[in-house]
């Protein structure tokens, strides 16, 4: 019974592997003995006071068992030694902090890189210390991250600010650099791996490449800047080249002595005028990226802005028998939004249908309205945009250049113009093109805001208005 009371003890800490175990397995094996001691005297049960040799085959049988398993367990520690042991020479190699978390974000243990990489000693950093020299900006989401790969085991890459101690002597202050620090979880250990990485040189490259990029935004904004000075600076003359030459061409002044004077007048003019439509572009696209072009939304139909356009483009259209077709739906209406923009908008997407069309072709106008938005496109039966020319299309003085454009006159402001009046508006725009088939520029805009009185279906009934999302700039080939 004496060899018997010896197991709880020791498969207590076998189990545990604590001191608390221990007592419990020795209070378990004191109250066995008693209670057998006192079942014999007493006379429950009734046992032979002399010593058999089955009275061994139990405690025997035990230590048999147990040599067993200490063997194995010899084994799996002289193993585990050494994975640990070749993970720390790894470790020691590395050029990085190496720390184990529990699941709070506690530092368990630290490696010497603690040393060369922060300035410290690792046990400073046990404990909290490491979670006390993060910056407070940064201490929510590393929490996060810890948290959050403890819980799925995904690794997680997460860059704080640390608090530097200060360096040679006290000659170089103390202050916060930031660190890369990657987590990942070790199953069999139940903890976090934190691998800290100094990102000095990264932080660095970024702080040039913001640099170079404000540089670059600076010089844009000067080069638009100067861009819209000139242009304003030319409209002055070009105004007063327009008019002379406008009222030179009505011989109010008396007639002309020979045609070519007459000739030379109508070509100042037309000159002036084209050069005129290019500053007023370009005025208008550095309004645009500026950010000072203002909208002013006001109630008016649609159809009377579509006839306005074509009418506008239907002397080079009439000149190359090119027809114009609209087909406005009933139920567009009134809409709300800035008439200017969006006549703007129809004058170039008509005049470029109409410019890129061959001779006898055909441009259509549709338009039809759903809810609180309108749609509308405008399609030729052109030559059409290839792929790689498509992806400069929208960019201010992008343009089309081929054997079949080469008659066309632009400055490719037109639509880079009609791009940003629809972003300004909150649209959205699709260009639809392949060479040889024509070109299908597609435009949403939210028109329905302040004239839900003007709202009807064609059946006389208030039109509600609904949500509506903005849409991306797209262009399929």
């Amino acid at each position: 019974m004496a060899m018997l009371a010896v197991i709880p003890v020791a498969e207590s800490y076998w189990v545990a592997r604590e001191r608390r175990a221990v007592w419990l397995g020795a209070g378990a094996a004191v109250i066995s003995v008693l209670a057998a001691h006192l079942a014999t005297s007493t006379g429950v049960l009734s046992v032979s006071t002399l010593p058999i040799a089955a009275h061994w085959l139990v405690p025997v049988a035990y230590c048999v068992t147990l040599a067993v398993r200490l063997a194995a367990t010899d084994a799996r520690t002289v193993a585990e030694t050494e994975a640990v042991s070749e993970a720390s020479d790894i470790e020691s190699r590395m050029n990085a902090l190496i720390m184990r978390l529990n699941r709070t974000g506690d530092v368990q243990t630290a490696s010497h890189q603690a040393e060369t990489i922060l300035k410290l000693r690792p046990d400073i950093l046990l404990g909290n210390g490491f979670f006390e020299r993060i910056h407070v900006g940064d201490r929510v989401g590393y929490l996060c991250a810890v948290s959050d790969t403890y819980e799925d085991g995904m690794g997680r890459e997460v860059s704080v600010r640390l608090r530097m101690p200060a360096q040679n002597g006290g000659a170089q202050a103390p202050g916060y650099r930031r660190f890369g620090i990657e987590l990942l979880r070790r199953e069999e250990a139940g903890e976090v791996v934190a691998i800290l990485r100094d990102e000095a040189d990264r932080a660095e490259i970024e702080h040039a490449l913001a640099e170079a990029r404000e540089h670059a935004r600076q010089a844009r904004v000067e080069s638009k800047r100067m861009l819209a000075t000139v242009s304003h600076e030319l409209r002055t003359p070009l105004n007063a080249i327009i008019g002379f030459s406008d009222t030179l061409q009505t011989e109010i002044f008396g007639r002309f002595s020979n045609d070519k004077q007459r000739e030379y007048v109508r070509l100042i003019h037309e000159a002036g005028g084209h050069l005129l439509s290019i500053v007023n572009s370009t005025l208008e696209i550095s309004r645009l990226e500026a950010g000072t072009y203002t909208l002013h939304p006001e109630a008016f139909r649609f159809a009377e802005a579509v006839d306005a356009s074509v009418a506008f483009a239907m002397g080079d259209a009439s000149a190359r028998s090119i027809e114009v077709d609209t087909e406005v739906s009933q139920d567009v209406g009134v809409i709300y939004c800035d008439r200017r923009a969006v006549q703007q908008i129809l004058i170039n997407l008509v005049s470029n249908a109409v410019k890129f069309s061959h001779a006898n072709g055909k441009v259509r106008v549709a338009a039809e309205r759903r809810g609180n938005r309108l749609d509308f496109s405008v399609s030729d039966t052109g030559v059409g945009i290839a792929a790689d020319d498509l992806e400069r299309i929208g960019e201010p003085f992008a343009q089309v250049r081929n054997d079949e454009t080469r008659h066309v006159e632009g400055t490719g402001l037109g639509l880079a113009l009609v791009k940003g009046l629809v972003s300004l508006h909150g649209g959205g725009m699709s260009i639809d093109s392949a060479p040889g088939e024509g070109t299908r520029v597609s435009v949403s805009l939210p028109v329905g805001v302040g004239a839900e009185k003007d709202m009807t279906d064609r059946n006389g009934r208030t039109v509600e208005s609904e949500e509506w999302s903005d849409e991306e700039y797209r262009k399929t080939a």
